[in-house]
C-alpha cells in the first residue's frame, strides 16, 4: 500500500507522490516563541514528527524544515515588559520548546530556521513581488495586493467576501483593497528594526514562511503542514505570495493540517482560563503518556483534552509494557523491517494512528500468551518497531513501571529491605507498616514466588 493523505487544498485523500523520491520536502510551522507552548502547539510538532517518521521509513531522503519565528509582536510585548532585547525572550523560549517537545519523543527536523536569519533575503522577495505587480509600497507599509491572485481563497474553501468578514483584518485607509495584506511594516523606537528600501522596520508574518521555504526546500515543495488554524489567512496567503513571486509555479503539492485541541469539550482559551502548559502537564504524566494522549485521535479529528484521556493513555501504556515485561528474557536486535505490514499500511492510510494502535495492541495480547520461543522473538521486534514509529515503547519495562526520575528509588528499596527483614523475624505487623508507607507513596509491592518482592509505581 503506497501512502495516502487528505489534501487540503483538494478536500479529498489522494496517494502521495513526491516530484522527486529521492529528496522528499516537507515544511510545517512552528513555534512563536515568546511564551510556553500549550498542548495546541504539542499536537503539530507531535503529528508531523509522525509523519516525519513513516516518510523516512518509506524514502531514503526526506528534508523536515520546521521554522522558529521569533519576530512578532508577542515577542516584543514580552521584551518590553521585562525590558530585555526580543534575543533574550526568543532564545528562552525556543530552547524550553525544545526541552518540552524532547520529553514528548519529537525528533528534531532536519532544519529549523529563524526569521532573524532570513532579512536579506525576506527583503529580495518582497521586491520581487513589487517587480511583478503583486505588492505595493504606501507610508512605509508594504502590501501584497489580493486581487493580482485569482486564485486566493481556494485553499481555505472562502469567497473574499467571508474572509474579509471572519478574519483578523486590518482596517486601513491606506489598502487598495480590505483583504491587502502586510508584507512589511515600519517599526516604532520600542520595536525591532532593520533597514530597507522602505525604510526602517520588519517583516509580515506570513513572507517570513514563504521565505524559509524557498530558502530551506526550493520554489516547488511536496508537503507544507501545520494545524487547522493556519489555513486561513497563513497558509492562504503563503501560497498566494510563493505562487506569484515565482512566476506561477505550484507552491505545494500536498496541504495537511491537523484538528484543534478542546479541553472538557471547550475551545482553548486564555480569556477563559483553559489554557494547558506542556510543562505543567509533564509535572503530571510522563512524556509517552502526554504524546498518546495527542495521537489518540485521528490528527484530523478535534481532540478532547481529558484527565481521563490522559489517564486512560497510561493504562494502554501499562499494558503494552506488560507485554514487553512478559518478553524481557528474549533478547532481540530490531530492524525497519520488523515493522508489521498491518501497522504500517494504517499510518499510510492518512496516518490513522487509533488503527495503528489497535494493531499494537493485538501484539500485546499474543505476547501475554504465546509460548513458542521463535514466535515470541517475532512479537518482540514488532512491538518495539512499531513503538519506535509512534515514538513510544523506547524505556526499559521496568523503568516505565517504576516511573524513575518521578519517585526516590533509594528510599523505596530501603523500605522494601525493611519490610523483607521484618517479615522474615515474623514481625508482620511492622512488615505492614513498611507496606502501608510504600502505598501512600502511590508505590505497588509485587511479591514474587521464590520470597523476593519488586515494586513499581501503582
Amino acid at each position: 500500500m503506497k501512502i495516502h493523505i487528505f489534501n487540503t487544498l483538494t478536500r479529498k485523500k489522494e496517494q502521495f507522490i513526491p516530484a522527486d523520491s529521492k529528496r522528499v520536502t516537507m515544511y510545517v510551522c512552528g513555534p512563536t516563541v515568546y511564551s510556553h507552548p500549550h498542548i495546541g502547539n504539542a499536537r503539530p510538532a507531535v503529528v508531523f514528527d509522525i509523519f516525519y517518521r513513516l516518510l523516512r521509513h518509506e524514502f531514503e531522503n526526506v528534508i523536515y524544515t520546521r521554522n522558529i519565528t521569533d519576530v512578532d509582536d508577542k515577542i516584543n510585548a514580552a521584551a518590553l515588559k521585562e525590558n530585555v532585547s526580543i534575543d533574550k525572550i526568543s532564545a528562552r523560549y525556543t530552547e524550553i520548546y525544545h526541552q518540552d517537545m524532547s520529553k514528548l519523543a519529537v525528533l528534531q527536523p532536519t532544519n529549523e530556521p529563524r526569521v532573524t536569519e532570513h532579512m536579506p533575503q525576506i527583503i529580495s522577495m518582497i521586491e520581487q513581488l513589487i517587480k511583478e505587480g503583486n505588492a505595493y509600497e504606501v507610508e512605509g507599509h508594504v502590501l501584497f495586493h489580493v486581487p493580482s491572485y485569482t486564485e486566493y481563497g481556494k485553499l481555505s474553501g472562502r469567497n473574499m467576501k467571508d474572509m474579509i468578514a471572519g478574519a483578523r483584518v486590518e482596517v486601513a485607509p491606506y489598502k487598495k483593497d480590505p483583504a491587502d495584506f502586510v508584507l512589511w511594516k515600519p517599526s516604532n523606537k520600542d520595536q525591532p528594526s532593520w533597514g530597507s528600501p522602505w525604510g526602517g522596520g520588519r517583516p509580515g508574518w506570513h513572507i517570513e514562511c514563504s521565505t524559509m521555504v524557498k530558502q530551506h526546500l526550493g520554489e516547488t515543495i511536496d508537503i507544507h503542514g501545520g494545524g487547522q488554524d493556519l489555513v486561513f489567512p497563513h497558509h492562504e496567503n503563503e501560497r498566494a505570495q510563493s505562487t506569484c513571486v515565482h512566476g506561477g509555479k505550484l507552491f505545494s503539492r500536498y496541504w495537511m493540517h491537523n484538528g484543534f485541541v478542546n479541553v472538557d469539550q471547550e475551545k482553548m482559551s486564555k480569556s477563559i482560563g483553559n489554557v494547558l502548559l506542556v510543562h505543567d502537564l509533564l509535572k503530571q504524566a510522563s512524556g509517552e503518556s502526554f504524546r498518546l494522549t495527542l495521537l489518540s485521535t485521528h490528527y484530523r479529528s478535534p481532540l478532547d483534552w481529558t484527565d481521563d484521556a490522559l489517564n486512560q493513555s497510561r493504562r494502554n501504556l501499562d499494558r503494552l509494557y506488560g507485554a514487553l515485561q512478559e518478553l524481557q528474557d528474549i533478547e532481540v536486535e530490531m530492524s525497519p523491517a520488523d515493522v508489521p505490514i498491518e501497522f504500517i499500511n494504517a499510518l499510510r492510510d492518512d496516518l490513522n494512528t487509533p488503527a495503528a494502535f489497535a494493531v499494537l495492541h493485538k501484539l500485546a495480547k499474543q505476547a501475554n500468551t504465546e509460548k513458542d520461543t521463535a514466535l515470541r522473538k517475532n512479537i518482540k521486534k514488532q512491538i518495539l518497531a512499531a513503538g519506535y514509529m509512534l515514538g513510544l515503547l523506547q524505556q526499559e519495562p521496568a523503568t516505565w513501571f517504576r516511573g524513575v526520575g518521578e519517585v526516590n528509588e533509594d528510599e523505596i528499596d530501603a523500605l522494601i529491605s525493611a519490610r523483607a527483614q521484618a517479615k522474615k523475624d515474623k514481625d508482620f505487623a511492622l512488615a505492614d507498616q513498611f507496606r502501608d508507607q510504600l502505598t501512600a507513596m502511590n508505590i505497588e509491592i509485587q511479591d514474587r514466588p521464590d520470597g523476593t518482592s519488586g515494586w513499581r509505581k501503582a
